[in-house]
């Protein structure tokens, strides 16, 4: 009866520890990461530099002020020169400024569209972006330069139908805040503290070795959570974004994979470490008790 009892103790250790993995980090990443401003824009910042992102920003620089410009049998030709020359100035200094001012501005917008229920879709607006696109391009005599439109030019990050999906999730991780990750550590000390003082050492590295496999598979079902997120994610994504969002959405999920890697090396150096224990303290020498005197 005890080692059934032991067993299921075990079992629900682990599951309780691979649950717990998943939404400590999300609850963690959610609080501290996409809620703060300044986190936000350092994830996000270094993108200005992304071939992907460069190329959306682009084109879709290029696509608008094409529709504003009608030079007949030149059409082509322009279009060519303003798209190279757009492209060169995502490479500048001045792209990155108007980048950071432009995701600076969105991130009010973005956590926004994830509190409340008004079927928008999460976006970017490059306003910002086509400001000192115009402005560079006016300053170097391009052609045309001055009618580039400075509007609301958007770079969707997540559909309107997949924002509905997501907020309820997203406010409910919120409110967790940093809690689970809080109540998981307490929890692995405590059980595994107790298997020791109550158990003896055999217990107390088998419980080492449970918790172990519970990190580590939590740190599995993460990082499909993370991979299932970002298919989702991208699956209703305009396709002219969809390079650009994909960069985007691996940037702020970057501290999320380092976790589960984190996790993964922890769980599994307590497993290895349990069950090398367990295996060199049970090669120790029987006890046997004294013989009764005759």
């Amino acid at each position: 009866m005890r080692t059934y009892l032991s067993t299921a103790l075990s079992a629900v250790l682990l599951i309780l520890l691979a649950l717990l993995v998943p939404v400590s980090a999300l609850a963690a990443w959610v609080d501290l990461e996409i809620d703060d401003t300044d986190r936000y824009l350092a994830a996000v910042s270094p993108l200005a530099s992304d071939s992907d992102v460069q190329d959306t920003i682009a084109s879709l620089i290029t696509d608008e002020v094409m529709e504003n410009i009608d030079l007949g049998p030149l059409q082509d030709a322009l279009d060519d020169f303003l798209r190279e020359t757009a492209r060169s100035f995502t490479t500048t200094e001045a792209f990155q400024r108007a980048w950071d001012s432009a995701n600076r501005t969105a991130h009010e917008t973005v956590t926004e569209a994830l509190r409340e229920d008004d079927g928008q879709a999460v976006t970017i607006d490059l306003a910002p972006v086509i400001e000192r696109v115009r402005q560079d391009l006016t300053d170097r005599g391009v052609p045309f330069a001055e009618q580039i439109p400075v509007q609301h030019l958007t770079l969707t990050l997540l559909s309107a139908d997949r924002a509905d999906e997501l907020r309820s999730t997203f406010r409910w991780l919120r409110y967790c805040s940093v809690w689970p990750a809080v109540a998981t550590a307490v929890l692995l000390v405590a059980v595994t503290g107790l298997a020791f003082v109550r158990g003896g050492r055999r217990r107390g590295l088998g419980t080492v070795a449970v918790a172990g496999a519970g990190l580590a598979l939590g740190a599995v079902l993460l990082r499909v959570t993370v991979a299932l997120g970002r298919s989702r994610a991208l699956d209703q994504v305009p396709g002219s974004d969809r390079d650009a969002a994909a960069a985007v959405y691996d940037a702020l999920t970057a501290s999320l994979r380092t976790t589960v890697w984190a996790v993964l090396a922890a769980g599994l150096a307590l497993l290895v470490c349990g069950v090398a224990g367990r295996l060199l303290t049970g090669r120790g020498p029987a006890h046997r008790p004294a013989p009764r005197p005759r």
